[in-house]
């Protein structure tokens, strides 16, 4: 590997008076999969856009990265587009955001098929064709998809076949697997592998993953505050890491079956109930209706944490928002400290959902950027309660939550995303509540901010005793903080009990599947989950 395809050197990157990479320099040989890890702010994203030239006008890049033997920093406009997407592919981490809802996909990839290359719409589309059998999906259906109609992990495939329409060296992948359920995510990695493998293709990874850096990666480049602080091999990475602040992002990591699950506590008489829900849509068009949730029943202590697993599709988000009185059942029965949802009065459903706090997933989107934190956690008080000054409520609440009340006057572009996780903490337990819906509170989280707000949500619940539904794809993070789980498959139950029990000795194959695909931060361990998951996937 002493001829290098790309070659870092001495790159720093500012904006203003922030310098956001350092002297940063690395190198991605033929067919090698490097891996930029670090926490946010590290520089890892930076580093990958500036070689595409998609910073803003008010960066400044110094230094060298030479692809091919062509300095990206130094080529003109013209050049750049033809570098960009032709020899370097690039897969972005939300496949949603990245593709236009209102074109079919197949318009979409004929068109960047198009745009580098002067061939008919027929030439364009039969090679998309190709492309998307390379990226094992079903071309006839996908061509006249839109991205709406299409999985999670089926539109990652697609940006995959998009990156690579051109045949590029280097395909640079920004956390493309971030939002995605293990199965799905295991998939995609077989596939990034499948593609190193036969096509020879380099694959430069942007990732706050070890488990999926231990799963694909050959090398790993570590970035603290902008600055390269390690640089080795995946075995020899994992097994002696030289940097202190490797080692930190090693002893942070979930894997499941640490054994760091939370203890166990006797049964408290159930707060939830649920008995033989369904749940079904009508999605119009003369489709018939989708059965979202199929004769779902479980129960949730009034100190227990339940964890609800399950692919994207399962069922998982349905059930909490008919807890939360968003969606009505259309069959069963939901009760909540023993008030049954749909026999309810008004008065009685806003009663109950006073006593229902929401964290959702992403921080950022979830609290309005023009409001302070302490006006955001204080929205649930005026709107239940209308009256009184709720300054005194607020700076408890933040003090809960390890925040300083002094900074309820700061807006949420200026904390950090584990911060901005806290406030949202604070605002589901502003009004007490007994039972709190953690709806994939940490997988936008860094590992090490991950760690903190797990152990922050866990010693609230013990303080506060309140019952938790604990909704996560990441299956160490249940491990960790779920007394009890159930899996679900289709809208049903397929296993439930305790922790230990269900993660650490599945009965059924579809949470054995579960737990194979769920990456570990061990190169040989994770070898052998991935041949275990390609056998029980078939």
């Amino acid at each position: 590997m002493s001829e290098q395809l790309l070659s870092l050197r001495d790159v720093s990157i500012r904006f203003g008076d922030v310098e956001a990479v350092r002297e940063a320099g690395f190198d991605v040989a033929p067919g090698e999969v490097v891996a930029l890890v670090g926490e946010s702010g590290s520089g890892k994203s930076v580093t990958a856009l500036s070689l595409l030239g998609l910073l803003p006008d008010t960066a400044t890049v110094t230094g060298s990265a030479v692809l091919a033997g062509r300095d990206l920093y130094t080529v003109d406009g013209t050049e750049r587009r033809a570098v960009r997407g032709g020899e370097i592919g690039v897969v972005f981490q939300e496949p949603m955001s990245a593709l236009n809802p209102v074109f079919r996909i197949g318009t979409q990839l004929v068109d960047a098929v198009r745009a580098h290359r002067k061939v008919s719409r027929a030439h364009a589309r039969e090679r998309v064709r190709e492309l998307l059998e390379i990226v094992e999906l079903d071309a006839r259906r996908v061509l006249r998809s839109y991205p709406h109609e299409l999985s999670g992990g089926q539109l990652q495939r697609v940006m995959i076949a998009a990156a690579l329409v051109h045949e590029p060296a280097l395909l640079v992948a920004d956390e493309p697997t971030t939002a995605l359920d293990v199965t799905v995510q295991a998939g995609i990695l077989a596939l990034l592998r499948s593609l190193r493998d036969r096509l020879g293709t380099s694959i430069l990874l942007v990732t706050h993953d070890m488990g999926v850096v231990a799963d694909v990666a050959d090398r790993v480049v570590v970035l603290r505050e902008g600055r390269v602080v390690e640089q080795n091999t995946v075995a020899g990475l994992f097994a002696a890491p030289q940097a202190d602040y490797t080692r930190e992002l090693l002893d942070s990591v979930l894997s499941l079956g640490s054994g760091a699950a939370s203890p166990r506590r006797p049964e408290a008489e159930p707060l939830v109930t649920v008995t033989d829900l369904e749940v079904t849509y009508r999605v119009g068009g003369g489709a018939p209706p989708v059965r979202a949730v199929d004769g779902v029943s479980l129960s949730i202590g009034a100190d227990e944490v339940l964890g609800l697993v399950g692919e994207s599709g399962s069922g998982k988000s349905t059930i909490s928002s008919v807890l939360t009185g968003l969606v009505a059942p259309s069959a069963g029965e939901v009760r909540i400290g023993g008030v049954d949802l749909r026999a309810a009065n008004a008065r009685a459903r806003r009663e109950i959902r006073r006593q229902v706090g929401i964290v959702f997933q992403n921080p950022a989107s979830a609290l309005n950027p023009r409001a302070t934190i302490g006006a955001s956690i204080a929205e649930p008080l005026v709107v239940h309660e209308a009256r009184g000054e709720h300054r005194e409520r607020v700076a408890e609440l933040l003090s809960a939550v390890r925040l300083d009340p002094a900074w309820s006057g700061r807006y949420p572009h200026e904390l950090s995303g584990g911060q901005r996780q806290r406030v949202g903490i604070a605002r589901a337990l502003a009004l007490r509540p007994r039972l709190l819906i953690a709806d994939e509170p940490t997988s936008a989280l860094d590992v090490s901010v991950q760690a903190s707000v797990l152990e922050l949500l866990s010693q609230l619940q013990r303080e506060l005793a309140f019952a938790c539904l604990f909704i996560s794809h990441d299956l160490a993070v249940v491990e960790r903080v779920a007394d009890r789980v159930a899996v679900l498959h289709r809208g049903r139950v397929v296993e439930e009990g305790p922790v230990s029990e269900v993660l650490g000795s599945p009965r059924e194959d579809y949470t054995r599947r579960l737990v194979a695909a769920a990456p570990v931060a061990d190169p040989e361990q994770q070898r052998e989950r991935r041949e275990a998951w390609r056998t029980l996937s078939g």
